[in-house]
């Protein structure tokens, strides 16, 4: 018996995050570069995997990017993986779930919680059958090693410790 797979559409999926900079505003940022599959027909027993390639990081700022991939923070050249691979889907209501699973970035491995909501299944002007879903989350960075912060003389620090997660994502039904 064949494992239905979906692999995300990377021209119709973004993944992003937030954090707050100087205790004041948000930084935004994306990663551009990834990939994600779905193993299974019923999604709430299935298996999700991402691979995010942590260089392909941009925050439409060069200095700040090249610092990002510094060791200060995901040390790029010695980690360049980004992966999360889900551990359970729990149903919350008819299009909310609650996706558990282990994120590791920088050689830390994290279980982390993301709320997902299922947009439905479409079908494209081509005949492909896809799937969408809006997902978001919260994690702590110096969970996994990325410590780096310099102290403001007013009080407070540059860069928070709570990165928000947003992901906007469509799956593609592959034909098996």
């Amino acid at each position: 018996m064949k494992t239905t797979k979906w692999s995300i559409d990377p021209a119709h999926s973004e993944i992003t995050f937030k954090v707050k900079h100087l205790m004041i505003s948000n930084v935004k940022g994306e990663f551009k570069t990834f990939q994600a599959n779905i193993y299974g027909e019923d999604f709430t027993k299935s298996t999700i995997s991402a691979n995010i390639d942590a260089s392909s990081i941009s925050t439409n700022n060069n200095d700040r990017d090249t610092h990002l991939k510094s060791p200060d923070f995901f040390e790029v050249e010695k980690y360049p993986e980004i992966t999360f691979v889900s551990t359970s889907i729990k149903k919350v209501d008819d299009d909310e779930f609650k996706l558990v699973g282990d994120l590791t970035i920088k050689g830390t491995t994290k279980e982390i919680t993301l709320n997902t909501e299922f947009g439905g299944f479409m079908k494209d002007p081509y005949g492909n059958e896809k799937a969408g879903f809006s997902i978001n989350g919260k994690l702590n960075r110096k969970d996994f090693g990325l410590n780096w912060n310099a102290a403001l003389e007013a009080g407070g620090v540059m860069v928070a410790n709570e990165i928000k997660i947003y992901a906007e994502v469509q799956f593609i039904k592959q034909v098996s």
